[in-house]
């Protein structure tokens, strides 16, 4: 219903921001970790958003960027995950620690967010994983294996690495392994190139 809120912060609550936008306030609700990278009350800000319906309650989440907003819906893909321990994943670890996290299988690092147990860490690399599987190899089939140039060894494991990581972000495979190629410089890590890719869909 919302894609995003363009406005003036009015003031921040424990788990809530409010943004007035053409004279309405909107309460756009946030775990306390994401609250501080909106900016200051009184400051202009973009607030992408996500409307949360249940039978008995109306609740609009809010996240100060694209990446944020399309890790929190994915999330929410993930039996046992609902909106608040999204929100508070989203808090504890930046998108790109997220998605390396899921892509090496790396459950402590899930574990920062609050309310988030080992079990649950494992429960999200498991079923974002399944979702994950073939997407460099359908993404070298759909560009006809030109997008990437060929390389071998460390180079080769940490590119893919980084093309499912931006799979989890919301990119489509044939995208991710575009910009991977695009950025890519030999001996950059997964995270480096997550970055520099992340920067160039920006441009």
């Amino acid at each position: 219903m919302y894609a995003y809120i363009r406005g003036r912060i009015v003031r921040r609550q424990m788990d809530a921001l409010v943004v007035e936008a053409g004279g309405i306030g909107y309460r756009v609700l946030a775990a306390p970790g994401l609250l501080e990278r909106f900016g200051r009350d009184g400051e202009e800000t973009t607030v992408f958003t996500h409307l949360h319906v249940r039978e008995d309650q109306f609740a609009l989440f809010g996240f100060p960027t694209e990446e944020d907003l399309a890790l929190f819906e994915m999330l929410l893909t993930v039996s046992g995950i609902g909106p608040k321990l999204a929100s508070s994943v989203l808090a504890a670890v930046t998108p790109s620690r997220f998605a390396i996290a899921v892509v090496t299988g790396d459950a402590k690092t899930l574990t920062q967010a609050q309310g988030l147990g080992k079990k649950g860490a494992e429960r999200i690399i498991l079923e974002l994983k399944d979702k994950l599987k073939g997407a460099a190899g359908g993404a070298e089939a759909a560009s006809g294996g030109e997008a990437v140039p060929a390389a071998a060894g460390a180079d080769a494991e940490v590119r893919a690495e980084a093309v499912s990581a931006l799979v989890v972000l919301g990119y489509a495979a044939s995208d991710a392994t575009r910009v991977v190629g695009k950025v890519f410089q030999p001996g950059m890590g997964t995270e480096e190139i997550l970055r520099a890719a992340l920067r160039e869909r920006v441009k």
